[in-house]
């Protein structure tokens, strides 16, 4: 399909989906939100692809959802009761989580959304010029897209606390420190640096990259060591049996 709002490309085994409204700092719009998952969708269709790269275009990442833009749009689709139909708009958190793996390059500004939009993604790497903030208690609403689960999985209970009931705006140096993101490189280096892990993810197998992902998704907050070995040892036995292992330890065996 033709984008308006996301730029799409691949570089060898890896799709790059760029958010493209750099004068807006890539603020979110409805439209953004289907053409990115559109793109995504793309790539998880295309046996050549392995891994996906999220980036912005210009100077900013995401500055959050574009206000205007989303209220003119909700006004719009407001039934008699008040209430918004949302059937059309895709599960961002579903879809990465069933999406091959995705690195989340933040090349800036982060704001709101554009961070919980990150969170769910399976690597995040930072420029050093990126700025993040969960500001949603200063506009009276609450986190979402599952980041009060996933950034408490990243950072902790308390810093998961204090990022969202302050809403204050923190440096991709504390976002290192603070395991929020998995690394901080200089701006010049952010791509290679993405594209070199999403590299890393695309060169196994795909069976066995969807089954990791769906793990960690089933045992995250799995209180029963015993649930996890179960899932853990049916998942192993499919895999196991498939075309992909049986290629991958043939390979072994012919270089030993």
């Amino acid at each position: 399909m033709a984008y308006e709002t996301v730029l799409y490309e691949t570089r060898g085994r890896v799709a790059i989906v760029t958010m493209n409204r750099p004068d807006r700092l890539n603020a979110w719009t409805p439209q953004m939100g289907r053409e990115k998952a559109a793109a995504f969708e793309t790539a998880n269709a295309d046996p050549d692809i392995g891994a996906i790269v999220l980036t912005g275009a210009g100077r900013g990442f995401c500055a959050g959802a574009d206000v205007r833009d989303t209220l003119d749009a909700e006004s719009r689709r407001r039934d008699q009761n008040g209430r918004i139909d949302r059937s059309d708009e895709p599960d961002w958190v579903m879809l990465v989580r069933r999406s091959k793996p995705v690195v989340a390059a933040v090349n800036g500004a982060a704001i709101g959304m554009g961070c919980t939009m990150t969170l769910c993604c399976d690597t995040i790497i930072a420029s050093s010029a990126a700025k993040f903030s969960l500001r949603f208690v200063r506009l009276g609403v609450v986190p979402e897209l599952g980041s009060t689960k996933l950034l408490l999985a990243r950072v902790g209970f308390g810093r998961a606390s204090e990022l969202c009931l302050s809403g204050r705006t923190f440096e991709a140096e504390e976002a290192g420190a603070i395991n929020m993101v998995e690394d901080v490189v200089p701006p010049e280096r952010l791509m290679e640096r993405a594209l070199e892990v999403a590299g890393s993810f695309a060169a196994n197998p795909p069976l066995a990259l969807l089954r990791t992902k769906q793990l960690i998704d089933a045992n995250i907050s799995e209180p029963s060591l015993e649930t996890v070995h179960a899932r853990e040892t049916k998942v192993f036995e499919e895999c196991a049996a498939s075309p992909e292992h049986k290629a991958a330890i043939a390979s072994f065996l012919a270089r030993a």
